[in-house]
């Protein structure tokens, strides 16, 4: 890991472009593991295969770069053996050669061994594929198949559920009003093709998280953004693109507006199980890591994440404090047109991007998070062309009523019938949504909206309830 000022040290700058390695039509075999030639032997294919595969002689006495480790092209002769070597065995069919090591192993053991290695397709190819697997383990054959047996365990009840394919279903909630409590999205691709992921922890609100989904939830919406989501998107590439090989993601981890309280227990939960999930069942997906904007205290939380995380995985994180310095090495990694405005492109802002993932139509949408002892309220402007609906998350059992007023008439007849909204489920269960204004209603602006709460609660406790503003111009 670079931490840096000013400049980023040289070793950190590589980043392979397209076509860097052999392109999978190089890599591919003429016969898989149990397909014959005419004399039931396909030991022929071991040179061609292993030739692709080794660091050739043209590269001798250049110094490997630490990120080409591991790649198809750059193996070694001992760590190429481990992909495949050449054995000879007896079967029940008699005398035949067969190729153990993982590449046959993956193909012997087939069904559910098999899928867990192609977690992203077929189309990511064998020799990335499995090479991923491989360095996520250093060629040591024994630690690898054990890490996808244990990988394949860990997904199988994801699997059992699709991975999740609903991410409202997933989360409980609608997948904007998540994303405003921890912005992240992917925008554009990096400049060896790998998707751009952006990612605002100092914009975290765990209490609000709390009061729209579980921890639970949370896992299962990750679940959705590797297999649904990321997956697509290196597809896609893929199409566009065939000499993308490496199915990995170029990150910015802003930490802007970072502080301490957003770094604590319930934070950190949900940090381990993403970074749990990802370290045994997606190995060697992160490209490049740039962390902008670290307050001085985060080196002492850095410590503690750094060792959830694999040593090569640390290596490829750099964390740049100077703005011009960032913004420099940004695009170096990305190309203008690419990457989002405010990191210093030429692309759309990313919470314009951000707003996108409202439900159609929505012109913009605002959640509020409202502690309430015994009564509370929260106003909310409407600009003229515009109308509101309004709805809720709770987690109390007690319950609330909610009533809507306007905030510029004092004692004002309410615009609606008190709502009485009570959580029926229990802890690990989503939070209860419902809607304050009357379904298919909404309020037309110019106005101020009053959002009076009353708890059921006693005095001695409080309760939290996010409140959802979601505005759409009337001509809607």
């Amino acid at each position: 890991m670079t931490i840096a000022d000013g400049t980023v040290a040289a070793t950190q700058s590589h980043i392979p472009p397209l076509g860097n390695h052999p392109s999978v039509a190089e890599l591919k075999h003429t016969a898989a593991p149990g397909e014959e030639n005419g004399n039931g032997d396909h030991r022929h294919l071991f040179p061609s295969i292993r030739r692709m595969l080794l660091r050739g002689p043209e590269k001798k006495g250049q110094k490997q770069h630490p990120l080409d480790w591991g790649m198809p092209g750059e193996l070694t002769a001992e760590e190429c053996d481990v992909y495949v070597s050449p054995m000879s065995t007896l079967d029940p069919a008699g005398f035949r050669f067969i190729a153990m090591k993982f590449r046959d192993e993956v193909e012997k053991r087939a069904g559910l061994f098999r899928t867990t290695v192609y977690c992203f397709g077929e189309e990511e190819g064998e020799p990335y594929a499995l090479c991923r697997w491989l360095r996520a383990r250093k060629f040591k054959y024994n630690d690898v198949i054990t890490m996808v047996e244990e990988a394949t365990q860990v997904r199988a009840e994801p699997r059992a559920k699709d991975f999740y394919p609903d991410p409202v279903a997933a989360l409980g909630c609608d997948q904007s009003v998540y994303i405003q409590q921890y912005p992240q999205l992917y925008s554009g691709n990096a400049k060896n093709g790998a998707p751009l992921f952006v990612s605002k922890p100092g914009l975290l609100n765990v209490d609000a998280m709390e009061s729209i989904t579980t921890l639970d939830g949370i896992v299962k919406y990750h679940w959705y953004m590797m297999h649904h989501d990321f997956a697509m998107r290196l597809r896609k590439m893929k199409e566009t693109n065939p000499e993308f090989c490496r199915f990995e993601c170029v990150c910015i981890l802003d930490l802007e507006h970072l502080t301490t309280a957003q770094l604590g227990s319930r934070a950190l939960a949900i940090i381990k199980q993403q970074t749990a999930i990802d370290s045994v069942c997606f190995p060697e997906t992160l490209s490049r890591m740039v962390i902008v904007n670290a307050p001085r205290f985060f080196s002492l939380s850095w410590k503690l994440i750094k060792g959830w995380i694999d040593q090569r995985t640390a290596n490829k994180i750099e964390i740049i404090s100077s703005k011009s310095a960032w913004k420099k090495r940004l695009l170096e990694l990305v190309d203008a047109d690419q990457l989002p405005s405010d990191y210093g492109g030429k692309s759309e802002n990313t919470n314009v991007s951000l707003m996108k993932e409202a439900p159609g139509g929505m012109s913009r949408q605002h959640t509020e998070l409202v502690t309430i002892r015994k009564h509370a309220s929260h106003t909310f402007d409407v600009a003229a062309g515009e109308k509101v609906s309004i709805s809720v998350y709770v987690t109390s059992t007690e319950g609330f009523t909610f009533q809507l007023g306007d905030a510029k008439v004092k004692h004002g007849e309410a615009l609606f019938k008190p709502v009485n909204i009570v959580h029926k489920g229990t802890a690990k269960d989503h939070p209860t949504r419902s809607t304050i204004t009357p379904e298919g209603q909404f309020i037309e602006g110019p106005c101020s909206v009053k959002v009076r709460m009353d708890s059921k609660s006693g005095m001695m406790s409080s309760d939290k309830a996010l409140l959802v503003f979601s505005v759409f111009p009337t001509s809607n």
